[in-house]
């Protein structure tokens, strides 16, 4: 894939959004729609591949945005970059079904490591960047991945939008 035609997301996990695992709040329904705001945009640029990390809440849901874009644009293509093989191992049963599914349904699968450790959501997050030229951030300014993720962006040359939440 062209790195110039390349996208990739970060964002919060559930315990850190205000509506937690309630996706049907407003303002998580309303996140959600600018994903699809943001992603049709990131289209009509040019953008027609796109990485996600495969976290829960916001990866998830960008990758659900992405997987419904590809159905209604030509040209799309979604990645699951998943950091190790036992990333959803601890999570409730149906969000590692609906994670299962939508790396399934995604065009290509990058297992960074095969093994959990430390760093490995950093070597993800740093694989998914630098392979695009185009971050979305759904961020709210507090520290940790996401900070983290799109800081190492803007270091290293990758256009940065963010979403704020």
């Amino acid at each position: 894939m062209e790195r110039e035609t390349t996208c990739c997301f970060t964002g919060h996990r559930p315990n850190k959004l205000p509506w937690g695992t309630d996706e049907t709040a407003p303002r998580c329904l309303e996140l959600k729609r600018r994903i699809g705001e943001a992603l049709e945009k990131a289209y009509a640029r040019g953008y027609r591949h796109f990485i996600c990390g495969m976290a829960q809440g916001c990866d998830l849901y960008f990758c659900e945005a992405v997987q419904a874009l590809r159905d209604s644009r030509p040209g799309v293509t979604v990645e699951a970059a998943i950091p190790c093989e036992s990333q959803a191992d601890s999570w409730p049963a149906e969000e590692r079904e609906r994670y299962r599914r939508l790396v399934g349904l995604c065009d290509f699968e990058t297992m960074v490591q095969r093994h959990y450790d430390r760093g490995c959501m950093l070597r993800r997050n740093r694989y998914m960047v630098d392979r695009s030229s185009l971050l979305i951030a759904a961020f709210d300014g507090s520290k940790g991945g996401t900070l983290y993720t799109a800081s190492y962006a803007l270091k290293n040359g990758v256009e940065v939008e963010v979403i704020d939440l």
